[in-house]
This record gives C-alpha cells, structure tokens and sequence, in this order.
C-alpha cells in the first residue's frame, strides 16, 4: 500500500496542492487528471520519491517495489533491448550482471563460487530464470518484434524506444506501478492490449492520461488535481466527471438559497432593530445570521476553450470525390489507387496500417501535395480548412498571436481578433507572445482558431488532439460533433473518434476498407 500523508508541494508562492492524504489501495486503479499545470506528473514524481515534498511524507512497505515509466527515451542508447527491459527490476538485473561477470573471470575461485552460489540463490527467488521469456512476451506483446530484442535501443526508432520503457515499467509485476501518458504515440492495438493489461493487473495502478476512454476503460478511481486539492472519487472518468458536476451545482444551490436567507434576515434586522416590540426577535435573527455559512467556492484551474466551427456557406449536393489516387514517397508507395466519395453529412474518421500514409493523403486533401495518379474533384460550394499532424511550418514568423491570427481573420480589426483569442485562452498579455515561442498546445488552438476563422465547410484534422489537454479535447470533440458541414479526420483519442465518425475509412496494405459505422462498430466494440 502507497500512502501520501499530509503533502504538500509549493514552487515559491505558489502551491500546487497542500494537505493531501490518500491510500492508494492493492487491485485498484487510479487516474489522475486536473488542467494542464495543476502538478499531475509532480504529483507522480511525488509519489515515486525523485521529488521531496514541501511538507509531508509518501510512504510504502519496504518490501514493496515500485516501477515508473520513465520519460528519458535516450537513456539506455547503449544497452539491449532486452536488457533496458529487464532493468525495470534493478535488483534482479544487478543480481544477473553481477553473476554473470563471476563467471567470466578467468581465474574463478573458491570464494567467487560461494558468492555465485548466493547470488543464483536470490536469482532463483525473483524468478530469474524466466527473465528473459517474460521480457520478451510484454515486448511481442507491444509490438516489437523478437528479431529487435537484441539490437540496442540506439538502434530503434522513437515511437518502439517508448514501447520498451513501458515494457520496462510492466516488467516483473511491481506491487505499485507509476504511469505517466503511457498511450502517447501507441497505436490503436498497443493500446488496446495495454488496456487489457491494466484491467487484469492486481496490484497498484497510478496513471496520469488526458485519454478519456482509456480513463473509462481501467479506472477504479478518480484522483482530481484542482482547487489546491486532490480529490479521490470511486468510480472512472465519466462518472467523476458527472459527480464533481452534481457537487458543484448543489454547492452553488445550496449558496443561493443561504443567499437568500441571508438577504431575508437582514431586510428583518434593518426594518425592525429599532422597534420595541420585535427586538427579541430581530435579536434572535442576528444570532442565526451569524451561524450561516457560505461554502467556499474555489476558482477551479480548469479551462475551456470556446471552439465552434461555423461554415459560412452550406455544402451542396456535391462534395468531394478522391479519384484513383496514388503517391509513392522515398520509394515507398504509400497510397495504391485510392478512390472514395464523401456524400453530405459524412463525417469520416480515417484509419491506415502505415500512419504516414493517412498524413499524405491529408496533405493531398488540404492541395500542400500533388499525388502522382488521381485527381480530386471538389463540389462548387465546397470550401476546405486543413489541420496539419505538423504545424511548425505555420509559426515560422516572429509575429504576435494578434498578429498571426489577424492574417486569417476576415475582420482584420483588432479588438475583434483579441476577442477571438481570448476564447481560445489567449486573453491580455497572452495574446501578445511571440508565436514561436508558444508549447504545443498553445500552437494547436492558435491553429483551431485560424480554421473557426476560415467559415469553410469541409475540414480535415490530422491528429488535433496531440498536445492538448483534456478541457481542450472535450472543448474540440464538442465542436466537432456540432460541426454542421463535412470532416474527415484521425485521433488516437478514442471518445472523439466514436461520437463524431459516421464512417470508417481504413487504408490496408492490400486496398480500402470503407463502411459507414461508428468507430466502436468497426473495432467489434459493443
């Protein structure tokens, strides 16, 4: 069991939690959640010991191991796959090295054969003659393939490094496991089986994810990181999400009418203090005047983003036809004679085997890339607004926010724009930064915000959801289920992908798969 008693932690002035005490219970799976700032991932740093807290104590049993995902991709470019993996017990892994290193003397003696001998003894104990195979399934498991095992991470490319951090962090069921975003950049099935993985693992969980349906899926509870607290609700994302709702309301209820007490009290006290005959009773009103007391309402730290996409034009009959279209890139042909039809009212989430093939097509949609074969036809009322995987190539100006917005704004007025902005998050000195220095967040509705000012009626989003957080994916997911014209889109979030898609576009290696379903109805998800 994983206690935090009393914690507190404070940069400066500024305190991100204080007080909190929770046990984290064995067979339980907790997600912490708050707006981006609110100190999740300090939170887990916290709880893992690489971070003192201000005041307070974390507190487990000695016997008890601890395993972090870890985020430094590069730090074990020198070691084996399998190798990094097996680290994830550092006293097994210390125990195998040094047996190991016994071994190879040349001049093995008496006294390294007793020391050997205790160490294959303890090896024995945490089960490590079965260190390796086990290392191995979580890597299959993962996606990388055995003959990667035994390159050195060096070696691999960034998105299979992060799939062998996780496995290390799976490695060797730890009683209490830390998860920072561990479904950042894993694909649909990786994380699907990861889901599986947690919903089976009987230890401790901790995870911090802006993914709502992964949240849903393997969450027992809710950890909130708001008001300078955190909250733990039973139950997953959405029923937190409903909870904190409904204690919010009946807090703010319960105010107004102690409101409205108070302003009745008060009317009696300053009509009748002065008469003879009712001062008892405008006396007895002071006294229960003095017992009531509002609940504090604390400014929560979370923000929405206003996002509305509202077309300027309705679509015609005609919207788009992809005819026969094919690009090869670097001598890999991506796209193979890829023909479809967006009728009105499609709203199409794109799936495909390889990830770069969906963002050339995108591309190809959006008119940044010609194909080699094909042609697209457009509709005649048909105008479109694309949404880049990539958007650096957009802020490569030393402009203002106001500024760079402005150009896309058909109401170049100032006071206009920073209204606009100030929607977007983006009010008094935010909206005068310098757009290359903004976080990838902050680029990602600063793009939004140029496609609402764009009135088009097809819009195209390649992964849009990526550096947000969870205000602004629900903000996004909200629009985009508004959106009154046409879309085609991919997110690896899967709740936005199931309640905007109609259809499902699936690029395979061997041709297209095209159904008009959910997302869930694709995937066999009941």
């Amino acid at each position: 069991m994983l206690n935090a008693i009393g914690v507190t932690v404070r940069f400066g002035k500024r305190t991100l939690f204080e007080d909190v005490n929770i046990k984290f219970n064995k067979g339980c799976c907790y997600g912490i959640i708050g707006a981006n700032g609110a100190g999740k991932s300090t939170f887990l740093k916290v709880l893992s010991g690489e971070l003192e807290p201000s005041k307070g104590e974390v507190t487990k049993e000695k016997t008890e191991r601890l395993s972090v995902l870890k985020q430094d991709h590069f730090a074990y470019e020198e070691h084996t796959v399998l190798d990094t993996v097996i680290m994830g017990n550092q006293e097994l892994y210390s125990i195998m090295k040094e047996k190991n290193e016994i071994y190879a003397k040349p001049d093995f003696s008496e006294e390294d054969g007793m020391k050997a001998a205790k160490l294959e003894e303890k090896f024995a104990e945490l089960d490590g003659w079965n260190a390796e195979s086990d290392a191995a399934v979580l890597l299959n498991n993962l996606g990388i393939d055995t003959e990667n095992h035994y390159k050195l991470m060096s070696e691999l490319e960034a998105k299979e490094k992060v799939k062998v951090l996780l496995a290390q962090a799976l490695f060797g069921n730890p009683d209490i496991l830390l998860l920072d975003e561990p479904t950042n950049d894993l694909d649909l099935k990786t994380i699907a089986w990861l889901e599986e993985f947690l919903i089976n693992f009987e230890n401790t969980v901790i995870v911090v994810s802006h993914d709502r349906y992964f949240l849903n899926k393997v969450c027992t509870h809710i950890a909130d990181v708001d008001f300078g607290k955190i909250k733990i609700y039973p139950g997953n994302y959405d029923f937190w999400y409903e909870s904190s709702q409904l204690a919010l309301k009946q807090m703010k209820e319960s105010n107004k009418k102690k409101e409205e007490k108070i302003k009745e009290l008060q009317e009696f006290i300053a009509r009748f203090s002065a008469n003879a005959s009712k001062s008892k009773q405008a006396t007895s009103r002071k006294k229960s005047l003095e017992k009531i007391e509002l609940d504090e309402i604390k400014p929560s730290n979370r923000k929405y983003p206003y996002i509305d996409f509202k077309p300027d034009r309705e679509p015609g009959k005609e919207i788009l036809q992809v005819k026969n279209i094919s690009k090869t890139i670097n001598g890999e042909k991506l796209l193979d004679n890829i023909s479809f039809t967006v009728k009105q009212g499609d709203k199409i989430a794109l799936l495909a085997d390889n990830e770069i093939a969906k963002t050339v097509l995108f591309q190809i949609i959006a008119g940044e890339l010609e194909p080699d074969e094909g042609e697209l036809i457009w509709g005649t009322t048909i105008s479109n607004s694309y949404f880049p995987k990539d958007n650096s190539y957009l802020f490569n100006t030393d402009e203002s926010i106001t500024d760079w917005l402005r150009k896309y704004s058909k109401d170049p007025d100032e006071t206009y724009v920073r209204s606009f902005l100030g929607r977007m998050l983006f009010s008094g000195e935010e909206a005068l930064k310098n757009v290359k220095v903004l976080s990838g967040g902050e680029k990602v509705r600063c793009v939004l915000a140029k496609i609402m000012l764009s009135g088009a009626n097809f819009l195209s989003f390649d992964e849009p959801t990526n550096h947000l957080d969870m205000e602004s994916i629900t903000a996004l997911n909200n629009g985009m289920i508004k959106f009154p014209g046409n879309m085609i889109f991919t997110s690896h979030d899967h709740q936005l992908m199931e309640t905007v898609a109609n259809r499902v576009i699936d690029i395979k290696k061997n041709g297209l798969v095209d159904r008009e379903v959910t997302y869930n109805e694709y995937l066999g998800i009941e």
